[in-house]
């Protein structure tokens, strides 16, 4: 349970940076990349082991974090578009709902079993984390722009399934570290790489606060992966309980920080959607 709280601490630290990065007008894509290149540091410095490209080349595993990285930078660019198109509160819901797939599949391909009180407040941390989300007064999305959001609910709810299959199937507890920092790794030679694309039509601008601000993200969010990889390997709960307690706590606890930081003002649906948070929590963990 440590390492979960942990986790969800990670997480919501990474929105409360985001948040600051609007504050004080970083540039996002370029932070992005710097935080990326941050979080792989931090996994190397935190593996005992000696880092030996050959047999990493040959591990079960080692193709994961490649795909993983591509699709990290990928989905990071569909949510800023998402965003543009169709809304911040579409956004973030999209994000947020993926949950059900990882859900789905640790009770489907690892036959973990469900209580139905837990299954009631896997429901409620659904209809939850959209109260809790909802920044306008109406949620609409016309048919042109429904698959921005699809791809975004697709690509989140893979990347935590794919988290829960490498834990399960070929990692050690040694190889956590490296593993979390070879995803960053992968996904800030994917963000250079579009940098460098994108650089032929605008020139590559970048100050220290970009630097300071992937720095300040790159920690938390190194430690959001390999606290939560660490969590799916203890036996407490389920893969799905887990996700659950983790992405609906980081809505709640991510709000709360909103409130007492950002002096934020939530509308009535978004206490209602925090109350149900609470109790979903309270639901999937207490039984």
């Amino acid at each position: 349970m440590i390492a979960l709280a942990l986790s969800i601490l990670s997480s919501t630290l990474i929105f409360v940076v985001f948040k600051l990065y609007d504050v004080h007008k970083v540039q996002t894509l370029y932070a992005i990349v710097v935080n990326y290149i941050v979080a792989c540091t931090t996994g190397f410095f935190l593996y005992e082991g000696s880092v030996d490209i050959s047999q990493l080349v040959n591990s079960s595993w080692f193709w994961g974090p490649i795909l993983m990285g591509m699709l990290f930078i990928t989905i990071f660019n569909l949510m800023a578009k998402t965003a543009q198109v169709a809304g911040v509160s579409v956004a973030s819901v999209a994000t947020k709902m993926s949950l059900v797939i990882p859900v789905v599949f640790g009770i489907w391909l690892y036959d973990e079993s469900l209580t139905w009180i837990q299954g009631v407040g896997i429901v409620l941390a659904l209809v939850a984390v959209y109260l809790a989300s909802l920044k306008e007064k109406h949620i609409t999305i016309n048919r042109k722009t429904f698959l921005l959001p699809f791809l975004v609910f697709l690509g989140s709810g893979i990347i935590d399934t794919s988290i829960k299959y490498f834990e399960e199937l070929h990692l050690t507890d040694k190889e956590v570290p490296i593993f979390s920092s070879m995803i960053f790794g992968c996904a800030a030679l994917s963000g250079l790489i579009f940098i460098g694309i994108r650089s032929k039509n605008t020139a590559i601008k970048s100050n220290f606060k970009n630097v300071l601000g992937g720095i300040a993200l790159g920690i938390p969010n190194y430690f959001s992966i390999y606290f939560i990889i660490r969590a799916l390997r203890s036996d407490l709960l389920s893969s799905a309980a887990i996700f659950t307690l983790n992405n609906v706590a980081i809505v709640l606890f991510s709000t709360l920080m909103g409130i007492l930081l950002f002096k934020e003002r939530l509308s009535l649906k978004n206490w209602g959607g925090v109350a149900l948070a609470v109790l979903s929590i309270i639901l999937v963990a207490l039984f």
